[in-house]
């Protein structure tokens, strides 16, 4: 048995094919979608995954304010944040930030999926989303993909 084939191949910076991924949000469900877009992000997909580099996809998610929370989550879920401030604590509730900032609500919830370190601040930069159906990225000719094939 030739042992030399079983060497384990770790990916680097230069060694990484990224891709450009366009994911169309429209009914899909906000913790569902979110998740598989991590993944994508994070590069888990990919049979040379490598935990400390950035190996993931660039991701383009529009029709954001078409997205669907389940059960009384529009009305019920909170969103913290804090200006600095004594009693400058503040909360959003989806429905208002679908009003202001459709975006932000898969933003934060990618973001919260991703790791908390300097890693996940640079997966994160790798992450468009937009309201409607246009993006700039058409020169990139990202590939629209199923998510329903990501595990």
């Amino acid at each position: 048995m030739n042992t030399l084939s079983y060497k384990t191949k770790s990916a680097n910076k230069q060694t990484v094919q990224k891709e450009w991924v366009l994911v169309d949000a429209r009914d899909q469900i906000l913790g569902r979608l979110t998740s598989k877009v991590a993944i994508i992000l994070r590069g888990k997909h990919k049979p040379d995954f490598t935990p400390h580099v950035d190996c993931g996809d660039n991701v383009i998610i529009i029709n954001a304010e078409k997205i669907k929370l389940t059960g009384n989550k529009w009305s019920d879920k909170r969103y913290f944040r804090h200006t600095g401030y004594p009693g400058g604590q503040r909360i959003d509730h989806p429905e208002d930030l679908l009003k202001k900032k459709p975006e932000a609500i898969i933003e934060r919830a990618v973001r919260g999926m991703l790791p908390k370190n300097r890693l996940g601040r640079e997966l994160f930069r790798n992450l468009y989303v937009y309201t409607g159906e246009t993006h700039p990225h058409e020169a990139q000719k990202p590939k629209q993909t199923d998510l329903e094939k990501i595990k």
